[in-house]
């Protein structure tokens, strides 16, 4: 099975950009970031002893899609051919991926974390990101907020305010998708993330903070302060748009009469 048929089977797509969550213009920088975000998401050493051969398996399809992208050639070809060389140096079979990963990566602590989102959020660069997710995805914010980094489900009021304002301003234009989503998908859009919240114990191996413990409280700490956040946010959506819904959606009896 060649690796864009192992990427539909294990990712639900032959696209490698999709697979890594990244748009087809991404830069090689923005292509390693978001080859780093998903290969977290599945690395052996976050699973589970008898999950631990199947993460393994999908972690070295991530590996080889990064692999082809991040060689200009090889990019190239896919590009414009919509294939891979199987047989190029790119996916040599005998490669340890788990080596090339730390390669790639540096061992990184609580305080590199902290300072990249501190200046990361609210920058040009996040706004620039936080547009062209919006762009690519069509309004989808279910992938906006998967590419968008340094995003957790806690940042969404901030950056459906940035898009609003930027909607607004006539600089995206405005999608369905986003200015008539159901609350519906936003709920269970938000219970994902607080699984994966309460995951995040194992977050501190997949970054390789070593013995630092801070990251779980770190984690919760700013999950717990900005949780109401979230749920106003959801309150503040239903009383604006609950009224707006289509034919068959589902009404209230006290909101019926309303515009």
């Amino acid at each position: 099975m060649g690796l864009l048929e192992q990427c539909e089977a294990a990712f639900g797509s032959p696209d490698l950009y999709r697979v890594l969550g990244v748009r087809r213009e991404a830069s090689p920088e923005e292509i390693r970031r978001g080859y780093h975000r998903a290969s977290l998401r599945v690395h052996p050493d976050r699973a589970e002893p008898r999950d631990k051969e199947e993460a393994t398996r999908r972690f070295q399809i991530l590996s080889k899609a990064y692999a082809v992208l991040s060689d200009a050639e090889q990019r190239a070809v896919y590009d414009e051919q919509g294939r891979v060389d199987e047989e190029g140096e790119a996916l040599r079979g005998e490669r340890d991926w788990q080596e090339y990963w730390r390669l790639l990566f540096k061992k990184i602590t609580v305080k590199d974390i902290e300072d990249f989102e501190k200046s990361y959020k609210d920058s040009e660069e996040e706004l620039a990101d936080i547009k062209a997710a919006y762009m690519d995805f069509e309004g989808d914010m279910d992938r906006i907020m998967e590419s968008v980094l340094c995003a957790d489900y806690t940042d969404e009021p901030r950056i459906r305010k940035i898009i609003e304002k930027a909607i607004e301003s006539g600089e995206v234009p405005s999608y369905k998708g986003f200015v008539k989503e159901a609350k519906q998908k936003m709920i269970a859009r938000k219970r994902r993330a607080e699984k994966e919240a309460r995951e995040a114990e194992k977050t501190k191996d997949e970054l390789g903070l070593g013995g630092e413990d801070d990251l779980k409280a770190l984690i919760q700490s700013r999950n717990k302060d900005r949780k109401k956040e979230m749920d106003d946010f959801l309150a503040q959506l239903e009383a604006k748009y609950g009224n707006n819904t289509k034919k068959g959606g589902k009404k209230t009896a006290a909101k019926k009469g309303k515009k």
